[in-house]
């Protein structure tokens, strides 16, 4: 079905209005704020990653104000179990009788703080949800309610106390987001941000405005899924995919998910440009947060301090793109 041009600046005007409203709590960090947009508009789960105190969960509170989901939180840490994510069944001494009680998950916007300071089994336990929507309790099946976003954030794996993600869980994740230092600008920008007349460490959320809500997000997902996406840039997705199996200096290339990752995000990406047609650009543009957590280094790469992104960057740049 062909999108509507008025439709499409609108929708455009909205996800603009999103940014802005997140970037009144964060301070720079650009590009990180519009790739968690263009996952939440792509339906698809994010995984954040930088040392302690870059804003991390500062970002998914004010996404979350911002949006007006219903949202939960659960802190990962290593004595936790999977029933204190999905929930769990208790004797109810009334009747004798087996009652669910639900987990945090049953949610729309799930910040996993520190999810790889949880052992694996309890990680796997975000796998059904992640990827079917729904929680199996005791043999019963309980839909999750859409929209559905899970934002995870996770410490450097060199950090003290930390587990590495399973393969299988990293590949649930849309994106891969990495934080990195501030500038020196925003860096002070931050400081007098976080005490103005604030006396503890309470996050600076206070300006962050509703802009969208359940609905809004709903249908801004319905348009992002309908945006035109020709053969080519299709193909495209997939060559830059298939050469990540092949690429020196990665042991492991990117499955099929990656492909539908490029072209899911790219057509999100294209949305917020107020465009209803996906070009080669927005795959690019995607590219390595789609990517870099679906490749594994090779042992003399590891040895020489590379990169996965700088690995991407090479091969991204080695693959031509159509122009036609």
């Amino acid at each position: 079905m062909e999108i509507g041009s008025t439709t499409i600046t609108r929708a455009a005007e909205l996800l603009a209005q999103l940014r802005e409203s997140i970037g009144q709590a964060l301070v720079g960090q650009t590009a990180v704020v519009e790739q968690v947009v263009v996952a939440l508009v792509a339906s698809g789960h994010v995984l954040l990653e930088g040392v302690p105190g870059l804003g991390k969960t500062l970002l998914v509170r004010a996404l979350a104000k911002a949006v007006t989901l219903a949202h939960g939180r659960v802190q990962f840490t290593p004595d936790l179990l999977p029933s204190d994510i999905t929930g769990h069944a208790v004797l109810d001494p009334a009747t004798r009788e087996l009652r669910v009680t639900r987990g945090p998950v049953f949610t729309q916007l799930l910040l996993a703080d520190e999810i790889n300071r949880a052992p694996a089994k309890t990680q796997s336990a975000l796998l059904e949800v992640m990827q079917e929507y729904q929680v199996t309790l005791e043999g019963q099946t309980i839909a999750l309610a859409k929209p559905f976003m899970v934002l995870a954030t996770q410490n450097p794996v060199e950090t003290e106390g930390t587990y590495p993600l399973p393969e299988a869980q990293l590949d649930r994740f849309l994106f891969k987001v990495a934080i990195g230092y501030p500038t020196a600008a925003e860096e002070i920008a931050v400081v007098v941000r976080a005490t103005l007349d604030q006396p503890g460490d309470e996050l600076p959320l206070a300006n962050v405005k509703a802009c969208l809500n359940e609905r809004v997000v709903a249908t801004l997902q319905q348009i992002a899924a309908q945006q035109r996406v020709d053969e080519q840039v299709a193909d495209y997705a997939v060559r830059l995919t298939r050469a990540t199996r092949e690429w020196p200096g990665l042991a492991m290339g990117s499955s099929s998910r990656g492909a539908i990752a490029l072209v899911r995000g790219a057509r999100a990406a294209a949305l917020l440009e107020g465009r209803a047609f996906v070009t080669p650009d927005d795959i690019k543009r995607v590219a390595v947060p789609a990517l870099r957590h679906r490749v594994a280094l090779a042992p003399d790469a590891l040895l020489e301090g590379r990169k996965a992104d700088e690995l991407l960057g090479a091969l991204i740049e080695s693959v031509a793109a159509p122009r036609a």
